[in-house]
């Protein structure tokens, strides 16, 4: 066969039959191999949406995501999301097309080195220099991308390799010199853990995505349950552990609540779980759980140690230690450090006042106390973000998505796509701001092409309201922040057959919400927000 049919049955030997792209002439022999298949192909409206959407559909199913663009600024267009998938660790299988092998170097008509490009932001990348090579390569792209600590591939092919006739065998297993991810704790390490908070006062459990991402959530529920160790999470975290336990603390970090940084603050143990302890989680090294001994567990042992001091070091997935620990664990007495958090969490929790216009925080209770266990969230970049990691309730199977590490506005609608298209029968809402929205809303085409019923809530607050927050509190003035001339949103959502209705308070927001929940088809609602709302 040709090698771009190849390509096509190697994602159906990984059991793939969704992706996502946007074709070009150096990717034509892949999308002819496509279109004789079953494998189903989401047009995006940009590349950059290719990559978002199957994070989002990656992130919804546990699976590994996979999207196909052209050579060049089709390429280009894609770096974006590459990158927010590397640093949150999301597993993406990323197939480009490249110039004719014969012609790389020479500078010709949409020739870029995308594998150099991409090279520090990519668990690793291949540029296929012989056609018999890919069923390898690409078993080994999807193994690199799914174990150990997740993240993107990209598989880069020339379109001459493409053409080229192959015997097709696909390789049944993987033997990678020199990468043998640890998957299991050691054990006398995990002994150490347990000796540690046997003796502990104010131990204090802090998730982050690596708990969702190993699929551990149950493992950290039985763990918390035997343990009586109250639980805070990081951005990523949100949705490791429900929050209607009694043992739920909540979000910490330079957007967290002030009584959740507190608790961290207290702590004798803090027990590190797939959490990185990236700057906006720390608030600064030199005070963060500065009378802690940490106990960090993690899959990349790259991570332990390089930002914190750690007392008791676990190279490991974090569902497996957690299950190891689960045998042995003996609680300590907590109950009257539990009460101190309850204590705090009531003298610092900050109510804010209603507005005359939409009160985010009060369309985000709305949502969380309407909505069922099976909904999927996600949130763009910026106030957002925040107002929904903040204000947003997790319980049962609820997912949040959000781009956590790089912070990529316009993630949002592209990847509750992916998500949408993923699970089909949950509710899937996508939050934004007018400045994220306006960074993707030419996927509003790609919802409508595809009949996805995918709930858009917009706040519409006139400008980057984060970079202007950030302003009013450290400078005398606002600049370059303040959208002067937006758009209709609302009828440039019914100009992509869309229905949409516009909210100016909370009264109008529950109405409209409802009807939106109704609807067989995509639904905005804008959302009048004051410019000048703060995050809390």
């Amino acid at each position: 066969m040709k090698a771009a049919e190849a390509v096509i049955q190697c994602l159906k030997k990984e059991n793939v039959n969704m992706v996502f792209g946007y074709p070009g002439a150096a990717v034509v022999p892949i999308y002819e191999a496509l279109r004789k298949s079953d494998v189903k192909h989401i047009l995006v409206r940009q590349e950059q949406a290719a990559g978002h959407s199957a994070s989002g559909y990656a992130r919804s199913t546990g699976e590994v995501g996979v999207c196909i663009v052209t050579s060049g600024p089709g390429a280009t267009n894609l770096i974006t999301a590459i990158a927010a998938a590397y640093m949150d660790s999301i597993p993406l299988v990323v197939i480009t097309g490249q110039v004719k092998s014969t012609l790389i170097g020479r500078d010709v008509f949409q020739e870029l080195d995308i594998t150099g490009a991409t090279e520090s932001f990519t668990k690793y990348s291949f540029l296929v220099r012989d056609a018999k090579s890919i069923p390898k390569t690409i078993k080994e792209a999807f193994y690199i991308a799914e174990t150990g600590r997740k993240g993107p591939v990209l598989v880069d092919i020339p379109m001459d390799i493409m053409e080229e006739d192959i015997d097709f065998e696909y390789p049944e297993s993987v033997n990678i010199r020199g990468y043998k991810p640890t998957v299991k704790g050691h054990s006398g390490q995990i002994k150490k853990i347990i000796d540690r908070i046997k003796v502990s006062k104010r131990p204090l459990i802090c998730a982050g995505g690596g708990v969702i991402l190993a699929n551990a959530q149950k493992e950290l529920e039985q763990f918390v349950r035997k343990s009586h160790i109250p639980v805070v999470h990081t951005l990523m975290g949100k949705g490791c552990i429900n929050e209607n336990s009694d043992y739920y603390v909540g979000l910490i970090g330079t957007h967290g609540f002030a009584y959740a940084n507190k608790v961290v603050q207290n702590a004798d143990v803090l027990i590190l779980v797939g959490a990185r302890a990236s700057d906006r989680t720390i608030s600064g090294v030199k005070k963060f759980a500065k009378d802690a001994d940490i106990i960090h567990i993690d899959i990349d042992p790259a991570e332990i140690g390089k930002i914190l001091n750690t007392y008791i070091p676990v190279v490991g997935d974090c569902r497996s230690v957690l299950s190891d620990l689960n045998k042995e664990i003996v609680a300590p007495q907590t109950e009257k450090w539990m009460e101190e958090i309850k204590n705090w969490k009531k003298d610092l929790y900050i109510e804010r006042k209603p507005t005359d216009k939409v009160n985010p925080r009060y369309v985000l209770k709305t949502v969380s106390d309407t909505l069922g266990e099976e909904v999927i969230l996600t949130a763009d970049v910026g106030q957002n973000q925040l107002w929904c990691a903040r204000n947003f309730r997790m319980a049962g199977n609820r997912k949040f998505l959000t781009s956590g590490g790089l912070g990529t506005m316009g993630y949002s609608l592209p990847a509750a796509i992916g998500a949408k298209i993923a699970c089909p029968d949950k509710q899937v809402i996508a939050f934004a701001g007018d400045g994220g929205f306006q960074m993707s809303l030419f996927e509003l085409g790609t919802i409508a092409e595809n009949n996805l019923n995918i709930i858009i809530v917009l706040f519409n607050n006139s400008g980057l309201g984060m970079v202007r927050e950030i302003q009013d509190n450290k400078y005398d003035g606002e600049f370059g922040v303040n959208f002067r001339t937006n758009p209709n949103f609302v009828k440039l959502a019914e100009a992509y057959g869309l229905t949409a209705k516009r909210v100016e308070n909370d009264v109008e927001f529950e109405g409209v919400f409802k009807e939106a929940l109704d609807s067989s088809k995509a639904f905005l609602i804008e959302c009048i927000v004051d410019p000048h709302e703060r995050t809390f």
